[in-house]
């Protein structure tokens, strides 16, 4: 962890459903009021952001993200998006709109996509081309970059007031005057561009944060050349570190041939349960999957075996190693979500003080962004905020002094 960077918490936003169990249908409908609450419950914890995610059952990332806008006042929507669904302009145009009215909150999520049989189910030409879609990704968030950087600049704030720069009634926008005359011109194998566009302009500069998941070599290429945040599913911490110091080469590479040494971020998603005793927090633990029907885990099995994406298949071999060790994979470290869960299932037990630590130590490898949920995310948000925030935020306290004494 460089003395720079401060440790980011978001928390995740159940958008398909919530309860206390996994592998069965969940207990608590995504409505509107429950969204808004563990948005707001998060946000009161600490938490700087809330993932909302895409696929599946999940509602669309971007209504919710413009509900949860509304209803908070810190909390930063970070938002799912799945390049080929929509233009990038369009997306870009819709990021810009959300960071605008949100006071300059929006973050993006570039998911491209772990199930085969959720990306054929939209449509998605790519959906059995896995490096193809990190091509496509890596075009889409260049030409989501220019069409905020190179536009013409918007602010719908000028136009919505008093003065010269009104819009009168009836109009449908700004006069030619606005716009630039340099022309901006992008021809990509998936995506053409030709700017400049008029779009609403961003507050964050030059334009919102990406986020951007993987585990394959072409995945972390295009996050050293897009991403702002490289996030990575839990694992083993010989697992991360390994990880991390593969991007790191792919960084000096792209350092070498493009002279541009961009910073990165390392974020990891993953569960946490805390109890007040690691006995009560184990117990929990097992409660969570202990509805989970035989039937349900072959189906789980059998689908997760047909991913295509290197990190599911990095969790599939982890809960294969750990299925004879009770799912533990290292101190408070327990797979058993990953029987019916993909993506980030590992589950991070025990008191206050041993989960923060567990934190810290993924800390000390380079991870600074966590992106965390529990079951269910209303409750276990608050737990978390009260009882692990308040010690990580003095550990890094902490942490930051001794690197300040050192340095001098």
């Amino acid at each position: 962890m460089s003395e720079q960077e401060e440790m980011k918490f978001g928390w995740f936003l159940p958008t398909a459903g919530d309860g206390k169990y996994v592998g069965v249908a969940p207990e608590r409908e995504p409505s509107l009021d429950y969204l808004v609450q563990v948005a707001q419950t998060a946000e009161t914890a600490g938490f700087e952001f809330v993932l909302i995610p895409t696929g599946g059952a999940c509602l669309d990332a971007w209504v919710v993200g413009s509900a949860v806008m509304s209803h908070t006042k810190t909390l930063r929507p970070l938002v799912a998006i799945r390049p080929g669904l929509v233009t990038p302009v369009l997306a870009a145009r819709m990021g810009a709109a959300l960071d605008q009215l949100s006071g300059g909150r929006a973050m993006m999520n570039v998911v491209t996509g772990s199930s085969v049989r959720d990306l054929e189910e939209l449509g998605d030409p790519l959906a059995h081309a896995h490096d193809e879609r990190y091509v496509r990704a890596s075009e889409y968030m260049e030409v989501m970059k220019r069409s905020w950087t190179q536009s013409t600049g918007l602010n719908l704030t000028e136009f919505a007031g008093s003065g010269s720069k009104s819009v009168t009634s009836g109009s449908t926008g700004p006069s030619a005057e606005a716009f630039s005359e340099a022309p901006s011109e992008y021809n990509g194998q998936y995506y053409n561009f030709k700017g400049p566009v008029g779009m609403p302009e961003t507050v964050q500069k030059p334009h919102p944060p990406f986020y951007l998941g993987g585990s394959s070599p072409i995945a972390k290429r295009v996050a050293v050349e897009h991403a702002d945040t490289f996030l990575m599913w839990g694992e083993p911490h010989d697992w991360i570190q390994e990880q991390i110091e593969e991007i790191e080469v792919i960084r000096e590479q792209v350092k070498e041939e493009t002279g541009q040494d961009r910073q990165l971020r390392y974020g990891m998603r993953a569960q946490v349960l805390i109890r007040d005793t690691e006995e009560e927090a184990w117990a929990a633990a097992w409660e969570i999957i202990s509805k989970v029907p035989p039937e349900a885990i072959e189906k789980a099995k059998a689908a997760f075996a047909e991913t295509d994406a290197t990190n599911q298949r990095r969790q599939n071999e982890l809960r294969e190693l750990s299925e004879k060790q009770q799912f533990v994979v290292g101190p408070n470290l327990w797979t058993g979500l990953s029987v019916v869960r993909s993506g980030g299932a590992i589950l991070i037990v025990g008191t206050a003080e041993q989960v923060a630590e567990r934190l810290m130590e993924y800390g000390d490898l380079g991870v600074t962004t966590f992106i965390l949920s529990g079951y269910p995310h209303l409750e276990e948000a608050e737990i978390f905020g009260k009882t692990v925030m308040p010690i990580i935020r003095e550990k890094w306290k902490t942490r930051q002094k001794r690197q300040s004494i050192t340095a001098n």
